[in-house]
């Protein structure tokens, strides 16, 4: 009669435990799951644009072309280290290209953008926003990346921006000098 009941009490676990890590998901968590993604891939587009129609907007053209060069820089190092690295997706797709995560990167550069360019007040949401993409990238339906990839997106992205930008400083004092008719002229301005 033991035997029966081991025999028994095993195979319902086996049964239950089965049942718990399998990996079919319900429909809800796919839902949840392509939320996220989906998500994560409208930021990570609305950041960079964002970041450079704000250049445009404040007739920054400094930073209209930093911004440029390190978003450049960003996706040509985060392509190079993909192809040259080729490390295989989480997921099983066989395409590799894991390492760095693209969308990660992407998101990060732009964000370290309007830090370093235009200050923490408008740094931190969107670090926020960037974090968000990461985490996308992690939990999304596909599971594209795993954390190391997403480490590595959000190094190449900061570092494309520190490299190439500056703070924004506004002029606010202007030299001026004129000369007409042998009469000289020296002023200062000041912008508020």
């Amino acid at each position: 009669m033991r035997k029966i009941e081991f025999t028994l009490l095993v195979t319902t676990f086996l049964l239950f435990s089965s049942s718990l890590f399998s990996q079919e998901e319900s429909p809800r968590e796919i839902k949840y799951e392509k939320t996220i993604q989906d998500t994560g891939d409208v930021i990570q587009i609305a950041l960079p644009a964002t970041a450079f129609i704000s250049t445009l907007i404040m007739d920054d053209g400094k930073g209209s072309w930093q911004f440029i060069k390190s978003f450049g820089t960003n996706l040509g190092v985060t392509y190079l280290l993909k192809y040259a690295i080729n490390k295989p997706r989480p997921d099983g797709a066989t395409d590799g290209h894991a390492f760095p995560s693209g969308h990660t990167s992407t998101a990060f550069q732009s964000a370290a953008f309007i830090q370093k360019r235009y200050g923490w007040k408008y740094g931190i949401p969107a670090f926020a926003l960037a974090g968000f993409v990461a985490y996308s990238r992690i939990e999304g339906l596909n599971d594209r990346h795993d954390g190391w990839d997403v480490l590595g997106g959000i190094v190449v992205g900061i570092g494309s921006s520190y490299l190439f930008t500056t703070p924004y400083k506004r002029d606010h004092f202007k030299l001026t000098f004129s000369k007409e008719n042998n009469i000289y002229q020296l002023g200062l301005l000041y912008r508020f």
